[in-house]
């Protein structure tokens, strides 16, 4: 049996160094862990490292409000919650998404809208946006699906003169550069994640930032119990309803380290991608990622396509091949959330009069072509955000694929 092409596991991403240990002992030795009080008054905002964190960020975006919260899910309801929609209302969103962010619009027992995505970028596209507004729309989530920037100016095109507001779910993609400006900060709202494999990490967390005193303000009440904070003022509590998504002073303290490093953890990120780019272009019948100087990839995951005109190989037999030079963080297809049971079979949420009857036709899957053709047998991609490559795992990969190049293309 010949021996593969990589015979050794890739290290483990691992970006918790010496000045996060110092910054955790720090909280720890202060017996803080955390200074949140569901109450009125000056820790309804929490510690003092959520305080810091906090304005860290806005400077680091140059936004006016951050609002750290205890998991990108919990951003992406809190969010939701805070554009005063009402039960029955709709929101668009993408199919090629984490499920949370369709769920988060459920929570509110609003509906999830979905549109389908371009088959260049995995964004949401804008064209199809167009197709699914109606006198119920109320917002948009675009995702920056696999650290690429959804395109919002073409969004904000298509909702001119409409009161449809953008949440940005800049969960893979902290520091990508969006024409311009920072992905996240373009919309009326936006927001990034800490879990373990993303870019940031304080092992889970994560923080929403907009320009909006009225919607940070909102955003604070449903992190921290608001319903027991404003007793008065009805307009303010309009359908929210608070919960604990209150980050950590451990996790904030993690967190102020790790946005230190970002730009670099980003440039090596890209630095990573871009080699394998170079060394996989020329391969026949393989589409891979693109950017601008105006357009960046965070590259959370490295994504690409087969050329069916080009390769007639099975995708599934392509990966298995792939596994056997050792590749390893192949992933073979990306989940169509339009497709899971809660979604496909119009299943209600916590309500059994939920209007699902109303807007049957949202929930065909042919309504996603697009991301149907893609899943089907073409889309496929590296996980790189779970290891720290070097030059030799690179290296190696593209033998890898080279090696399987050869023997796909002398079968056809």
């Amino acid at each position: 049996m010949k021996e593969p092409t990589i015979n050794y596991l890739f290290k483990k991403k691992n970006s918790i160094k010496k000045e996060e240990i110092r910054a955790v002992l720090k909280v720890l030795k202060s017996g803080e862990l955390s200074g949140f009080m569901g109450s009125a008054g000056k820790e309804f905002l929490g510690g003092k490292f959520i305080r810091k964190f906090e304005k860290s960020v806005e400077k680091f975006y140059d936004i006016k409000y951050a609002i750290s919260v205890n998991s990108w899910t919990s951003g992406l309801i809190t969010a939701v919650g805070s554009l005063e929609i009402e039960p029955g209302d709709e929101i668009i969103v993408t199919p090629w998404t984490m499920c949370a962010t369709a769920t988060a619009i459920l929570h509110w027992n609003c509906i999830p809208v979905f549109a389908d995505i371009n088959k260049d970028t995995f964004c949401i596209d804008p064209s199809e946006i167009k197709k699914k507004i109606t006198s119920k729309t109320r917002a948009i989530i675009a995702v920056d699906i696999f650290g690429y920037p959804a395109d919002i100016n073409a969004i904000k095109k298509v909702i001119k003169g409409k009161n449809i507001k953008i949440i940005s779910d800049n969960a893979q993609a902290p520091y990508a550069l969006n024409n311009g400006k920072i992905s996240g900060t373009n919309s009326d709202i936006g927001g990034f994640s800490f879990n373990y494999h993303k870019l940031i990490n304080t092992g889970e967390g994560g923080v929403i930032i907009t320009n909006s005193k009225k919607l940070a303000e909102r955003m604070r009440l449903i992190r921290n119990h608001g319903e027991a904070v404003i007793k008065n003022n009805k307009k303010i509590q309009n359908n929210i309803i608070g919960h604990n998504f209150r980050l950590g002073e451990i996790e904030a303290a993690i967190a102020i380290e790790q946005y230190k490093k970002l730009k670099n953890i980003v440039k090596e990120r890209q630095n990573i991608c871009r080699q394998l780019t170079k060394g996989l272009i020329n391969l026949k019948g393989i589409i891979l990622p693109k950017e601008t100087k105006k357009i960046t990839h965070n590259y959370y995951i490295y994504p690409m396509k087969l050329d069916r005109k080009i390769i007639s190989t099975s995708r599934t037999k392509i990966i298995n091949l792939l596994k056997k030079e050792g590749v390893q963080g192949l992933i073979e297809s990306y989940g169509s959330i339009n497709n899971l049971p809660i979604f496909k079979n119009k299943i209600a949420y916590g309500r059994n009069n939920f209007p699902w009857s109303l807007r049957k036709k949202i929930y065909n899957k042919d309504n996603c072509k697009i991301s149907e053709e893609l899943n089907k047998n073409i889309f496929f991609a590296i996980e790189v955000c779970l290891f720290k490559l070097n030059k030799k795992d690179i290296k190696l990969i593209i033998k890898s694929f080279e090696k399987v190049w050869k023997k796909i293309l002398k079968k056809k």
